[in-house]
């Protein structure tokens, strides 16, 4: 199976909003993006607007011919505008105002009748539902009974493994989550601080279907610009699978 890749554009937004102009463009950057060889365009918008605004994420919805995935907090304001935008698939996560990135995965086993009602109320409006969770089993379990569809594997603890036995050991918890996901009948995706050197182990795991990729695919696009850094990243996951 061919691995798919999401393309996060939030950084596009962050660039944007440094200067506090309308330039560049999220959208314009999307469409580059799909031209380019990404299956999916992914957004975060945060609760503090920090990138991506509403007007972007509407947008988006008119423009995106691929999917278009919305990350989100599990908060009554979000999944509203989920419903009345109605993306093609939402991805639960969890949300700091002072965290620079998403920091880890959300805790479904704490929180697992709220985010139930949160999963039923978005698939009602036929939005496909991630949960961005730790490679935990017992966070599978629970993503499981929530109902989710499917779930996005965090890999930043693999990504920011400090050596070689340590990278090992989050690869091996990833490849345990991605096998024991597939059991429960869940779509498996992973992301968070892949690039184009880290991701071929991961990539190289059979049962992850989806791969979301931001940061590095549009610090890439600085240098070469949106499209040819898509197609590159899109090269790398095809060959990692061999």
């Amino acid at each position: 199976m061919r691995p798919k890749l999401g393309v996060n554009v939030d950084h596009v937004a962050t660039l944007r909003q440094a200067r506090g102009v309308q330039y560049p463009d999220p959208v314009a950057a999307a469409v580059l993006a799909e031209i380019g060889g990404a299956d999916q365009i992914t957004v975060h918008l945060r609760e503090d607007r920090r990138h991506i605004s509403e007007r972007d994420l509407k947008i988006l919805r008119q423009t995106v011919r691929t999917r278009l995935n919305l990350e989100m907090a599990a908060v009554q304001e979000m999944c509203s505008m989920a419903y009345d935008v109605r993306p093609d698939a939402a991805c639960l996560v969890p949300e700091r105002r002072q965290e620079l990135t998403t920091e880890g995965g959300l805790n479904v086993v704490d929180n697992i009748e709220s985010i139930k009602k949160t999963c039923a109320f978005l698939r009602d409006g036929g939005i496909e539902v991630s949960i961005f969770i730790d490679p935990e089993a017992d966070q599978l379990r629970a993503s499981h009974r929530a109902g989710a569809n499917c779930v996005e594997l965090h890999t930043g603890k693999y990504c920011d493994a400090p050596n070689a036995r340590a990278r090992a050991e989050e690869l091996e918890r990833l490849v345990d989550a991605a096998k024991a996901g597939r059991k429960l009948g869940l779509k498996i995706n992973a992301g968070h601080g892949l690039n184009y050197h880290n991701v071929y182990d991961v990539a190289a795991i059979e049962e992850i279907e989806e791969f979301n990729i931001g940061h590095s695919i549009v610090a890439r696009a600085v240098l070469t610009g949106m499209e040819e850094a898509v197609r590159e990243m899109v090269e790398t996951l095809r060959y990692a699978r061999g």
